[in-house]
């Protein structure tokens, strides 16, 4: 009887721990080295991988097999400011010096990757690694200011997917069906008819955005594995919405007897800006379950490409790292979208999973405040290379060592003109002008419902001059 993807994780850890890996230190080179495999997911929340939100037994697997991080932030957000920091190892945030860049979005923080030759996967290249890439990002992928960095690898594949293509095709009864009334404007009926046709609605689950990713992810797997060791970074735009999902995904979640029409998106901002009182409750339980869908969508596609793994014979002496880049709002404290000023849990936790060959700390959970950036100096120290001077993030690898990385006692960062810091007992943010700052007592109010920004003023002052003090000075602001 076939075993499950979890068992297929899990099963070689005993042959593993019997005979560790050892990496080469002081950069000594690759022969001897382990794999490296990244995947990473766009717009997945931290509560719907840890949590029971979403079933997700391919990410459940990986979460058995490797070393959770149950407090990881992205230091920069959103979509490439966090792929930034993933890749180069360096803190993005506050953006001094940004300005709009061809091809990407017009918004703070938004730059090509600094010094493309010293990303982690570029390090690697140069110590003998055989390097691959594939995503259907539609900004590393196909931007013009991404090109040098696509240059840096041995395979890169890019496939087309939400963003640009054709908007022939959809009918204007599937484009009702997967637009809500509410959200019907000649810009958001182009983005989803395009969605749709460049395949958010496919005729088969292969060619969803997640099965197309996923599949050339397995074909990318297959050709580096007769070069090993290889460094292979699997970069999914979903479950980035819109959410149009088979519907044995949604009825897993939705109730079956819905008929539409499906809020297959949502409007960036306060919820009563778009939907009535009396319809917001059902739309957002609607929107839940779609999302919770495009998840585990996403997880049986992730579970492709571990099985693939497994059968390759990979697993005992590859590293695999599951990261988010940001969550999104779906109700939670009155917002839809990702919201730059609202820089609570459902947007700024992420999941990061981390396996070591040798299944050391396999199931544990840290409460290490790990971020986006530890993510580069982590993996060359376990690939046993030495970590480019300007690297900034700390190697996590040392937990799997029993030994504790360097202490943060909170940890912040920032989305466009706004800031955060988060500590034991406080979540603040701001934007850069320090106009409405936002401040939760985390002791009393887990929820983060709250806000108590003008009972504790000081409190206020001090958490702002640290991020000012960490940031290296006065954070800009830019005006739209």
């Amino acid at each position: 009887m076939p075993r499950t993807r979890r068992e297929l994780l899990v099963a070689g850890a005993a042959a593993a721990l019997a005979a560790p890996f050892v990496p080469l230190g002081g950069g000594a080179g690759a022969r001897g080295s382990p794999n490296v495999l990244v995947i990473v997911v766009d717009t997945l929340r931290a509560d719907h991988v840890y949590g029971d939100r979403a079933r997700t037994p391919s990410m459940d697997s990986l979460i058995d097999a490797g070393l959770s991080f149950a407090r990881a932030v992205p230091e920069a957000m959103p979509t490439v400011p966090a792929r930034n920091a993933i890749l180069s190892g360096r803190r993005g945030f506050p953006f001094r010096g940004w300005h709009d860049y061809r091809g990407l979005m017009n918004s703070p923080g938004w730059f090509p990757l600094r010094e493309p030759q010293q990303a982690w996967t570029s390090v690697l290249r140069r110590a003998g690694y055989f390097t691959g890439y594939v995503t259907d990002n539609p900004f590393l992928g196909f931007s013009y200011s991404y090109e040098d960095f696509r240059r840096t690898f041995d395979l890169f594949y890019r496939r087309g997917g939400q963003v640009g293509g054709t908007d022939k095709g959809v009918s204007d009864e599937l484009l009702r069906h997967w637009l809500y009334p509410a959200l019907r404007s000649d810009k958001e009926a182009d983005r989803v008819r395009r969605y749709l046709a460049n395949g958010g609605h496919a005729r088969s689950e292969a060619d969803t955005f997640a099965g197309r990713v996923f599949r050339s992810g397995v074909d990318a797997l297959e050709r580096a594995a007769l070069q090993r060791p290889f460094a292979l970074v699997v970069d999914t735009f979903a479950p980035h919405e819109p959410w149009t999902p088979p519907r044995r995904y949604l009825d897993m979640y939705g109730d079956p007897d819905w008929r539409g029409p499906e809020p297959g998106t949502l409007r960036y901002g306060r919820v009563e800006n778009w939907l009535g009182e009396d319809e917001a409750p059902s739309v957002l339980k609607r929107l839940r379950a779609l999302y919770a869908a495009e998840v585990t969508m996403t997880d049986r596609w992730i579970g492709v490409l571990l099985e693939r793994l497994h059968e390759l014979g990979l697993e005992e002496d590859t590293v695999i790292v599951l990261v988010g880049d940001h969550g999104i709002f779906i109700g939670e404290h009155g917002w839809t979208g990702k919201i730059s000023v609202a820089l609570h849990p459902e947007l700024v936790r992420v999941p990061l999973v981390i396996v070591d060959p040798a299944r050391r700390r396999a199931g544990r959970t840290s409460d290490y405040r790990a971020s986006t950036h530890d993510i580069a100096p982590t993996l060359l120290s376990m690939t046993g290379v030495d970590p480019p001077r300007e690297m900034e993030g700390v190697d996590l690898s040392q937990l799997f060592h029993g030994r504790e990385p360097p202490k943060r006692p909170f940890a912040y960062g920032g989305y466009a003109n706004s800031h955060y810091l988060r500590n034991d007992r406080w979540t603040y943010f701001a934007d850069n002008r320090m106009r409405d700052p936002s401040l939760f007592d985390r002791r009393r109010d887990r929820a983060e419902l709250q806000n108590v920004a003008k009972r504790h003023p000081d409190v206020v002052r001090e958490l702002h001059a640290r991020v000012v003090e960490e940031a290296g000075g006065r954070l800009p602001f830019y005006p739209k």
